[in-house]
């Protein structure tokens, strides 16, 4: 699994710990380093202080929602560019993906979701850079 993930470094940003965990644990071999936070404000700490390439990013956090960090951090980038952001939410309907989308999110992904989806999203998006 590793080619894409080499070197990387990725964010993963859940309140929920067995959700943290998982995800954690599937990228364990990946090559990748690995961060992760359980609030908005420590999210945006990391992100901005990490050189992180990608961003798995819950929408309902603590402290500050996945939606305001994910403005933070994109709100004045092209689109396209780093730090990618997959938006994972248990919202569903299409007014939150399409404002995810609006505010830069690279993909957006229902939960509860296959970990295999989840990683080839990851893999294609950090094919592109």
């Amino acid at each position: 699994m590793a080619e894409p993930f080499d070197g990387k470094n990725i964010l993963i940003v859940d309140d929920d710990p067995d959700i943290l965990v998982a995800i954690e644990a599937a990228f364990k071999d990946s090559g990748a380093t690995i961060t992760t936070a359980s609030d908005g404000n420590t999210a945006t700490t990391k992100a901005q202080d990490a050189g992180v390439d990608l961003i798995i990013l819950d929408a309902m956090l603590p402290q500050r929602s996945g939606f305001l960090v994910l403005e933070k951090l994109k709100g004045k980038k092209p689109r396209g560019s780093k730090p990618y952001v997959i938006m994972i939410t248990a919202n569903t309907g299409k007014r939150h993906q399409q404002w995810a989308e609006s505010l830069g999110a690279d993909g957006y992904i229902n939960k509860p979701f296959r970990m295999d989806r989840l990683i080839e999203s990851a893999k294609n998006l950090l094919a592109k850079g």
